[in-house]
């Protein structure tokens, strides 16, 4: 107990000094801890965006994860709805899920003959009641309520598009987009574009203009609509219409130039015409993350025992940059805590160095009363040890009230493919341990750094001490 009080008389001592190496301590723990409840509500809320738009899981046939993107008619799921009933009815996973829907990926090509433009389109199939659902998962209280998805359930010709579809596909004035640039006019053609235009192909103008009849909605002239082509399964052309009721930015931009999103029943009847109606995935969301390595096991035990040709991949398989994102993050916490903790050891050393000098005289009086070199180590040790508990200590609760300070000033952002700002904030709930750590991690450089002086003065000799001045 005395050690304890005589190390706090000593750091009192040179209180100036002292509190400005407390004060380094201290906005060491507080950049920390804020940084890295930065980086934790960031983590939740790119989870929490990839969740609602993708779910926790997804299962294909086997072989579409590696091939389904060239042949998607070819990689399909037949049955689905048998297998999402599965799903759905097994006792393990009934308590876990929150949606099991169908979709369907393809892709084509999209013209607005209006404009005399086209463009390759990547389509996205879904049903419109289950994708509201799973926008409404918010397991961490980041994004609030799900937007609006755009389709309609009892319209099947009602669809979206990205801002870049829109753009290159003229329907920016149609469809209100603001910022899109007019395209210069082309008034020359090449030698091969007259070649490429002279050459046999399958008209779109025609086939869609065939297709009209059959979806005479799709033709209103008040509302700006595009045609849709892709390959059936049997490999001949197809042809629907579709009304574009919005734009809204997909991320990233190469999504954007590409993106349609249309109902189900339209996406199955592009691609799949009079065969079978079939899906691409089934798309599954479950209501807490920490569940999903057990419903993923438990779907490949119940497709193993039903001798289904079916394959399951989590969110995190699916979207590498997710793993990408989340990697970058820990790489800049951790360069900020290597810099941070560099700080704290040589403003220690440095304030404990000082300490030595001023004190040699003491140092050579207590080891000319017998103190050990020991003693006169772990006096040094202790005094560094102190003042990095208190000065971490100061430095967490501080850390405490900034976040909550932040928390209140009511930050937005605007996250990667949502089109409405959410609330910006640090995540203060469940970070005890983080903070602990951050802590500890302080504490120990602080009495590491300590040692380093305490050595040397533990390592005087007593005659040239005593006589110093």
């Amino acid at each position: 107990m005395m050690l304890f009080k005589i190390a706090f008389r000593n750091i009192l001592r040179n209180g100036r000094r002292s509190l400005m190496t407390g004060a380094a301590i201290a906005v060491g723990a507080i950049a920390l801890i804020m940084f890295g409840e930065y980086i934790g509500y960031m983590v939740r809320g790119i989870e929490t965006g990839t969740v609602r738009g993708g779910g926790h899981m997804s299962v294909f046939h086997k072989g579409y994860f590696e091939f389904g993107d060239g042949n998607p008619a070819g990689y399909s799921i037949s049955g689905y709805r048998k297998v999402m009933d599965l799903i759905k009815n097994d006792p393990v996973l009934q308590p876990m899920l929150t949606v099991v829907t169908p979709h369907v990926s393809l892709f084509g090509i999209a013209g607005n003959f209006a404009a005399d433009t086209s463009k390759t389109f990547l389509g996205s199939g879904v049903v419109p009641a289950d994708l509201r659902e799973m926008r409404k998962w918010d397991a961490y209280g980041t994004f609030g309520a799900g937007s609006d998805v755009g389709l309609s359930d009892g319209d099947d010709s009602r669809g979206i598009i990205g801002k870049g579809l829109a753009r290159m596909l003229m329907l920016c004035e149609p469809l209100k987009v603001d910022g899109c640039p007019k395209p210069k006019k082309i008034e020359e053609k090449s030698a091969a574009t007259e070649v490429v235009a002279a050459a046999p192909s399958v008209d779109l103008a025609e086939l869609a203009a065939r297709d009209r009849p059959s979806n005479p909605a799709a033709n209103a002239a008040s509302e700006p609509h595009i045609d849709l082509l892709a390959a059936t399964a049997t490999g001949s052309p197809n042809v629907v219409s579709l009304i574009v009721t919005q734009a809204r930015y997909q991320s990233p931009k190469q999504i954007d130039d590409m993106y349609v999103g249309m109902n189900l029943r339209l996406a199955q009847q592009l691609l799949y015409g009079r065969g079978e109606h079939r899906a691409t995935a089934i798309v599954i969301q479950l209501h807490r993350t920490a569940d999903t390595a057990v419903a993923k096991v438990r779907l490949e035990t119940i497709f193993h025992e039903h001798k289904l040709d079916l394959e399951v991949h989590d969110f995190r398989e699916l979207n590498s940059e997710y793993n990408q994102v989340i990697g970058m993050f820990g790489a800049i916490f951790v360069f900020m805590a290597v810099i941070m903790g560099i700080i704290v050891l040589f403003t220690v050393v440095n304030t404990t160095s000082m300490s030595v000098m001023e004190r040699t005289n003491e140092i050579g009086t207590v080891r000319a009363m017998g103190v050990r070199r020991s003693g006169v180590r772990r006096q040094f040790v202790l005094e560094g040890l102190m003042l990095g508990v208190i000065s971490a200590t100061a430095g967490i609760l501080l850390s405490m009230i900034a976040a909550y300070w932040f928390n209140e000033t009511g930050a937005t952002w605007t996250p990667p493919g949502e089109s409405s700002p959410i609330p910006l904030r640090l995540l203060t709930s469940g970070v005890a341990g983080f903070q602990g750590a951050v802590w500890l991690g302080l504490v120990f450089m602080a009495t590491i750094a300590a040692y380093i002086p305490a050595r040397r003065a533990a390592g005087m000799n007593v005659v040239d001490a005593l006589r110093h001045v």
